[in-house]
């Protein structure tokens, strides 16, 4: 290779890798090694290119490839500068774009909220001998949204006193600090597969900043429905509260009239049979102290709960909710099963937006103006229903004569500021939600699309639970795995390694043959 020639070359190298220095020291934010050492042998490689050149300056700086080659030199270098500064834009404002079904890298707005809205430092720490991929993509997702969440992998084997500090017992073991507080979220396995899922982390993150456990007590002995896993119960929403730190405990007034001094919240879930007058009357007390009650209540059913819904304003009208837009029929749950996509500026449904919900077996509710008393209506149908008074006939259609037009309300959130006997000084807020349906939160019903938040985001509301975090919560990810028969598998197998490269193969010859 002539003198020349070898000139040209240290030179784009030199100027390459000093711009590439830069670049890593730019993004990096850090000026050590990487970058320092591109820069280093690029200006080395600038200096030796320089000083074969000067053995020949006159003949070298009068030619006219000289001229040519400076100017190629000044575009080369305004490029590399320019694709170096749109990097470090790029890099320091990236825009990402989930595309995936169910938004699987993409955290769910109550994630966000309650990431955003840490009062302290958080820090995750995961204690596994290799970084888990998925679990540190997942995490540095939280990290985005605020400052005091922080995540660290550890080797338990290599930091022996931090991993007895938090006591560990095996490899894979995530722990959650937050303040002076501890807690143990699981142990994952990169074995066979398993991560630290969004669910599981945001649900220990709102468990751990509590002060102490709220109690959720769901009523019992009027034909409710059981809190066990069964076909039409209420296990999976009992489930999801648990997760999120609730204490749950089935209440019988029937055989103790007195309401638990720590009950923060009441559920009445789908009531057949009529409670007794002093039980009504202990739940209308507990609300005039301040209490907070949710009420689930099926069409067609008489719970007695009049007295204390009239203290509220509430009617409940008894008619079947009809839905004649096709939405439900097109889903698969038939007219029966209103598709809601309208909610109430509340909230318990913030972040809602065209989000919808399913009804099934629901009765609008009317609502009477009371001094005293707030009501927002947290659920609103479409212009295309209304409420059926004779849904066992044979042909269902509106009947302006009995029937009431939609878009029909079939849930409100209640405030009631009214001053304590107990305390005349200070005054109570009392929070009621009722529901005119109670059937989308039995088990199936409660994880179709938004009835699952609708439930959780009215107990945490009646709570008193931070209102920024009351948003769409984290969904489990989709089971996309194919199950097939070990002959399905070697049909698959055989396809991919043989059948299919084979077929290629003969086609091919088949084709020089000819051209041949």
């Amino acid at each position: 290779m002539s003198n020349i020639a070898m000139s040209k070359l240290l030179f784009f190298l030199g100027l390459t890798l000093i711009v590439a220095g830069i670049v890593v020291g730019l993004i990096t934010g850090s000026w050590m090694l990487p970058a320092v050492g591109l820069l280093a042998i690029g200006v080395i490689l600038i200096v030796i290119w320089f000083i074969l050149i000067s053995k020949n300056k006159k003949s070298f700086w009068t030619r006219r490839s000289t001229q040519a080659g400076t100017n190629a030199f000044i575009a080369t270098a305004a490029m590399l500068v320019i694709i170096g500064l749109i990097n470090f834009v790029a890099v320091s404002n990236s825009l990402r774009f989930d595309l995936t079904e169910t938004k699987l890298f993409t955290l769910s707005p109550q994630s966000q909220a309650i990431v955003q809205n840490l009062s302290q430092p958080l820090k995750v720490w995961v204690f596994d001998r290799n970084i888990n991929p998925e679990t540190q993509t997942l995490l540095e997702n939280y990290r985005r949204y605020g400052n005091n969440f922080q995540f660290e992998f550890v080797d338990p084997e290599i930091k022996v006193g931090l991993a007895e500090k938090f006591n560990v017992q095996s490899l894979g073991e995530v722990y959650l600090e937050y303040g002076d507080k501890r807690q143990r979220i699981e142990t994952i396995d990169a074995a066979i597969g398993s991560s630290l899922s969004e669910v599981q982390l945001t649900n220990a993150i709102e468990r751990i900043q509590r002060d102490r456990t709220p109690y959720i007590y769901f009523l019992q002995g009027h034909g409710e429905p059981q809190l066990d896993a069964n076909e039409g119960g209420l296990s999976q929403a009992v489930n999801s509260l648990e997760a999120r730190g609730y204490e749950v405990q089935p209440l019988n007034l029937a055989l103790n009239a007195q309401i638990p001094d720590n009950a923060d919240v009441i559920v009445v879930a789908g009531p057949t049979r009529q409670l007794f007058p002093a039980e009504v009357q202990a739940l209308k007390d507990y609300l005039d102290n301040g209490g907070r009650l949710l009420l689930l209540l099926a069409p067609k059913t008489d719970p007695g709960l009049t007295p204390l819904l009239q203290n509220w304003g509430i009617e409940l009208d008894e008619r079947l909710v009809i839905d004649a837009s096709g939405a439900g029929n097109i889903l698969g749950f038939g007219p029966a099963a209103p598709i809601i996509s309208n909610y109430g500026n509340h909230p318990i449904t913030k972040n809602f937006n065209n989000g919808i919900s399913v009804f099934p077996e629901s009765q609008p509710l009317e609502i009477s103006e009371l001094e005293g008393v707030d009501a927002i209506p947290l659920v609103v149908t479409n212009e295309n229903t209304w409420g059926e008074s004779n849904p066992a006939a044979e042909e269902i259609v509106f009947d302006p004569q009995v029937d009431i037009r939609g878009p029909l309300n079939l849930a409100f959130a209640l405030t009631r500021t009214q001053s304590s006997d107990k305390q005349q000084e200070k005054n109570t807020q009392s929070r009621l939600v009722i529901f005119g349906s109670s059937t989308f939160a039995l088990n199936g019903w409660f994880q179709q699309q938004l009835n699952s938040d609708l439930i959780i985001n009215s107990v945490n509301w009646l709570a008193g639970e931070d209102e920024q975090i009351l948003s769409i919560s984290p969904r489990e990810q989709t089971n996309r795995r194919i199950n097939l028969t070990p002959l399905q598998a070697g049909i698959i197998s055989w396809m991919a390694l043989l059948i299919m490269p084979l077929i290629g193969l003969i086609i091919a010859v088949i084709t020089w043959w000819r051209r041949r």
